[in-house]
């Protein structure tokens, strides 16, 4: 026996030191573009840091031309953010919103254009003029655009940013598909961000589901691939939601035949036990480091999903406007990190490259595993108020392996000759008075490199 754990203790120490040499001797590859955070230009040096690998920027009309069509107002700062980014091996995306009172019949802001529903190459047709120059300028740097934010949420609703119907949104779209195409013939047109649980809440189908029905009456629609090229969907709190909606909404595209690329936008779950921003009046009870566990579990569950990109809301807080409120940022505006950013490097550096996801699904805990070139990153984490204890294999053909925390910091790992391992699952906290498990315990990630084949 005694000769068994010296055994097993030598081939982990073998297993680690090589691992760790490999790494030391690995060139830092360029930010894999899958994994953004959002306004990462508010702090470029840390985005550099933790390798984020796109940003994302809002233009607003009404600040581009808040007067009158003959203004156009290009903030300094603009193209700067834009630059530096890609410069640093980010990749930048715009979302375009908030009409000019000018251009409106409705409310300024959320309004309607004005002559939205004129051919896209009328002069009157203010939206389509406003989209096809803001593509040209950024032609060759942006290719990417966002069209508008969160229209599931009703204008009745608080928190409403667009007044109009789906039908409205739908000929929005429409409209910033052809004009942004005829200026920059390689953008890429976005749906909105969708919270998904404001139709949830009310009891309404869901707003893609609303909106390809509306597209479906338009003969055109079908032939230009419903006039968009990806999907935007926000999801917090809930870890475990972010696999199930986005196969939700994957099925919502099969049904008219579409494959376009999901993107999860934004997501996040801002702790309420930051001493220097504390949330005085939560909506959900996390602390820090369940926060940081929702950062890992979420990406992963997103790339298990199939999700194209994944970015966290936001990079850092810049200023402090409501104290007590809820604040999501990795840095604080001190630019103090939290707990989060350690575990969105673990993300950015574990993850990176990842080809290949698959998910086991148990009732007691998941096993998301990323096949990397030459390496695999199983992520484990319990799922309910218990600990787990596995026993596992390392993966054939593995040469090195590491176990690290959430925090991306190295753990002890013992594997026996056999090459088999027990390891522990830290219990989910379900302290939520109202939803109890929000998302999974601690995880673990299992970062094993490949040998050559």
């Amino acid at each position: 026996m005694k000769m068994l754990r010296i055994l097993s203790l030598g081939l982990c120490l073998s297993l680690l030191t090589d691992a760790f040499a490999a790494q030391a001797q690995a060139p830092a590859p360029p930010p894999d573009t899958r994994f953004g955070a959002v306004e990462a230009y508010m702090a470029p040096d840390k985005a550099a840091d933790l390798r984020v690998g796109w940003d994302r920027m809002v233009v607003r009309w009404y600040e581009r031309q808040p007067d009158n069509p003959d203004q156009w107002n290009v903030p300094g700062e603009e193209a700067d953010r834009v630059n530096a980014a890609l410069a640093a091996g980010r990749e930048m995306t715009i979302l375009l919103m908030g009409t000019p009172p000018w251009a409106t019949d409705g409310p300024a802001i959320g309004g309607v254009p004005r002559g939205l529903y004129l051919p896209v190459d009328d002069p009157n047709n203010l939206w389509a003029v406003f989209v096809r120059r803001m593509a040209s300028e950024y032609a060759g740097r942006v290719n990417h655009w966002i069209i508008w934010n969160e229209p599931d949420i009703a204008p009745e609703d608080f928190g409403a940013q667009f007044e109009g119907s789906v039908q409205d949104y739908y000929q929005l779209v429409k409209v910033a598909w052809q004009a942004a195409k005829q200026a920059n013939p390689q953008a890429v047109i976005h749906l909105a961000g969708l919270t998904h649980w404001h139709d949830v809440v009310y009891g309404r189908k869901p707003y893609l589901q609303r909106f390809l029905e509306a597209a479906s009456q338009d003969p055109t629609a079908r032939r230009n691939n419903y006039y968009f090229d990806a999907v935007s969907l926000h999801l917090y709190f809930r870890s475990e939601t972010v696999y199930d909606i986005v196969n939700l909404y994957r099925g919502l595209l099969r049904r008219y035949g579409l494959r376009q690329a999901i993107w999860l936008n934004e997501t996040n779950a801002a702790p309420m036990d930051d001493p220097h921003l504390p949330w005085n009046a939560p909506l959900f009870s996390l602390t820090m480091d369940q926060q940081a566990s929702f950062i890992v579990q979420a990406f992963a569950l997103a790339l298990a999903a199939g999700a194209e990109r994944v970015s966290v809301y936001k990079l850092i807080n810049p200023v402090v406007q409501f104290p007590g409120g809820d604040y999501y940022g990795l840095y604080r505006p001190d630019g103090s990190p939290r707990p989060a950013a350690e575990a969105y490097r673990a993300v950015t550096t574990h993850f990176a490259g990842v080809r290949r996801t698959t998910l086991i699904t148990l009732r007691s805990h998941y096993i998301a595993r990323l096949e990397r070139p030459g390496a695999v990153t199983r992520v484990l984490w319990a799922r309910r108020d218990q600990a787990v204890t596995l026993r596992l294999r390392l993966t054939a053909g593995a040469v090195g392996v590491v176990l690290y925390d959430q925090y991306g910091v190295a753990q002890p790992l013992v594997v026996d000759r056999n090459g088999a391992f027990t390891l522990t699952l830290p219990a989910a906290v379900c302290g939520d008075p109202n939803h109890g498990c929000l998302l999974g315990g601690a995880p673990w990630l299992l970062v094993e490199t490949l040998g050559r084949r």
